[in-house]
């Protein structure tokens, strides 16, 4: 393997439409297209006042999300950390649950996790958000 690899995050498959999720956002992971061994990273699109249909939470993994573009809210356990700047960064620690929602002009993340091998160690619920939180 190279000592190097470089991807357009834009360019890679955007897997939301195959997992029912194409209306919602763009979910693009680049672990394969870089090669990536021991990090990854993913680029997602949330349309204007999406929500990720689910809360999830990783046993191992610590995870990274830096605000691109636009606005809205991350749930982090029983709290809401409010992403409104360009370049915002939130640290979610292992076994933290988490999930994130768009602002009225969308959002655009970028999401980096240390993944722990072959094994995902994600948990996912998909009644995680209360049915009134919007």
């Amino acid at each position: 393997m190279s000592a190097w690899t470089k991807q357009n995050l834009g360019a890679v498959e955007d897997s939301a439409p195959k997992h029912g999720m194409g209306g919602l956002l763009e979910g693009r992971f680049a672990k394969d297209a870089l090669g990536l061994q021991q990090t990854g990273i993913s680029l997602q699109r949330l349309r204007p006042g999406a929500r990720l249909p689910f809360g999830h939470t990783h046993s191992v993994q610590e995870e990274i999300y830096v605000v691109l573009s636009g606005s809205g809210e991350m749930k982090v356990g029983d709290e809401l950390v409010a992403l409104e700047d360009h370049l915002d960064a939130v640290r979610v620690a292992p076994g933290a649950w988490r999930g994130v929602q768009a602002g009225a002009d969308g959002l655009e993340l970028l999401a980096f996790g240390a993944p722990t091998g072959g094994e995902s160690d994600a948990e996912m619920d998909p009644g995680w958000w209360p049915s009134d939180a919007a």
